[in-house]
C-alpha cells in the first residue's frame, strides 16, 4: 500500500511544520511521506531542531520552503499548524483533506534558551502526540 503524503503548513517554516515533518518522517515512516512548507520562506529555527535531536531526530537535511516547490503535486493530506497559514494557504485540488490544528508558537517566547526550550519541548510533544493520534503509527 503506498505510503500517505503530507504537507504541513506554516507562515515561516521555521518551526511547527518543520517540526511535524520530522517527527511524522520518524515515527510513521512505512505508512506516510511527510513534507512541509510556508508562505513565506525563513530558515529552521535551531530550537527546534535542537529538541528534535532530543528524541534521536535529525533535521538538519530540511530546509524552509514555500508552498510554490510544491506546486502540481498532489497530497492526501495538507495540514495547517498556525492560523495565517490557514488564512492564506492555497486551494490543492484532487481530493485532498485539508486539515487546520493551530500548535502555539515556541518561537514567539521571549527569554533565554533555557528559558523558552521548555515551550518547544512542549510544542514537540503536542505535535507528535497529535500526529501519532490522527495517523495512527505504532511506535
Amino acid at each position: 500500500m503506498p505510503r500517505k503524503k503530507i504537507l504541513f503548513l506554516c507562515t515561516h517554516n521555521s518551526c511547527r511544520s518543520q517540526m511535524a515533518e520530522g517527527l511524522a518522517n520518524h515515527f510513521l515512516e512505512d505508512e506516510v511521506e511527510a513534507f512541509s512548507a510556508g508562505t513565506e520562506a525563513t530558515r529552521v529555527n535551531p530550537l527546534a531542531a535542537k529538541v528534535l535531536t532530543e528524541i534521536g531526530i535529525d533535521i538538519s537535511g530540511q530546509y524552509s520552503k514555500t508552498v510554490d516547490e510544491f506546486e502540481g503535486q498532489s497530497f492526501d493530506h495538507v495540514i495547517t499548524l498556525c492560523g495565517d497559514a490557514n488564512d492564506k494557504c492555497p486551494l490543492f485540488i484532487g481530493g485532498v483533506t485539508r486539515t487546520h490544528y493551530g500548535f502555539d508558537d515556541p518561537s514567539r517566547i521571549q527569554g533565554s534558551e533555557e528559558e523558552v526550550l521548555p515551550q518547544f519541548r512542549r510544542v514537540r510533544d503536542e505535535i507528535k502526540n497529535w500526529i501519532m493520534e490522527t495517523f495512527g503509527g505504532t511506535k
